[in-house]
């Protein structure tokens, strides 16, 4: 078995690094700050260098307690989740679930109140970003992850493959509106969002361009027109809800939007899109908590 240092003393670091204080450490675990400070020391002496700047104050972490803090707060909840698992022999606890940003602001958080109705004792710890976390090192327990393809190496299971079609505000075209034309669309501000260079089929204005030709002998240079551009696809969505242009958007991203009538979809042209898959470890600690996300997710969509 690998050499570890006390579990007190991991707790200890722990309490400490979160409060950046031995005093409010050592009131929270029942014991003295000196106590706090012993096992603080034993742990540095395991490491072989300092984790703390005791001077000057406040107190505040070294290089080395920086890099130690997340590990330990992460096993430290692991633990813990383990733990109430058995206790309850129920699906409870923690899991850390990491969606895109659009995904996470436009799909999941509206409708974690359904979530927490289905299972109250399981509380989700929900990572919105576009960098790609890595599971096997634990990052996350779960991924919504988007793409074209499976991702390799893990259980995937695709959720629904959206579509992409040209969207506006009712305060920027007007109220219901029969299809626009391409010089139609021309007339009003476009807006774009990033998408990787390499990927050709990517549902862009000049992707749109194309497909609007199969169908209109005249098609304006939609691409050379966008008055705002943005890098997160959320802030793009954002900016055509509040009327300040129309873009190319995802069905699954607006689909409350088109619902509730904040959003008119401005052309019958569309675009296929990707897929969201849940990703996740084979043979994962949490299985079954990830199996009981999974399944209420399908339900969900």
């Amino acid at each position: 078995m690998k050499h570890l240092p006390p579990l007190t003393a991991l707790r200890a670091f722990e309490a400490a690094a979160r409060h950046s204080s031995f005093k409010s450490a050592a009131a929270e675990l029942g014991v003295t700050p000196t106590a706090i400070s012993h096992q603080i020391r034993l742990l540095e002496q395991h490491c072989g260098q300092p984790l703390f700047r005791r001077q000057p104050r406040p107190l505040a972490l070294t290089a080395a307690g920086q890099q130690l803090f997340p590990v330990v707060r992460e096993g430290l909840d692991r633990f813990s989740d383990a733990l109430a698992d058995l206790r309850a022999g129920a699906v409870r606890g923690r899991l850390r679930v990491t969606a895109t940003n659009a995904f996470a602001a436009r799909w999941l958080v509206p409708r974690l109140p359904l979530w927490q109705q289905s299972h109250p004792q399981l509380r989700l710890d929900i990572v919105g970003t576009d960098v790609v976390l890595n599971l096997k090192a634990g990052e996350a327990d779960v991924a919504i992850r988007y793409c074209r393809t499976p991702p390799t190496g893990f259980d995937s299971v695709e959720l629904v493959r959206d579509t992409f079609f040209v969207v506006g505000s009712p305060s920027l075209v007007g109220p219901a509106v029969a299809p626009m034309t391409p010089a139609d669309l021309a007339g009003f501000p476009l807006i774009e969002y990033g998408w990787p260079a390499t990927d050709t089929e990517a549902p862009t204005w000049r992707r749109w361009e194309t497909v609007a030709g199969e169908t209109h002998d005249a098609v304006p240079p939609l691409a050379t027109l966008t008055s705002l551009s943005f890098h997160e696809e959320l802030h793009a969505i954002e900016a055509v809800i509040a009327g300040q242009g129309i873009a190319i958007c995802s069905d699954v991203l607006v689909g409350r939007a088109l619902a509730d009538g904040a959003l008119i979809r401005l052309s019958d042209i569309s675009l296929p899109g990707y897929g969201f898959y849940i990703t996740y470890q084979p043979g994962h600690a949490r299985d079954a908590a990830i199996k009981a996300f999974l399944n209420w997710v399908r339900e969900t969509l």
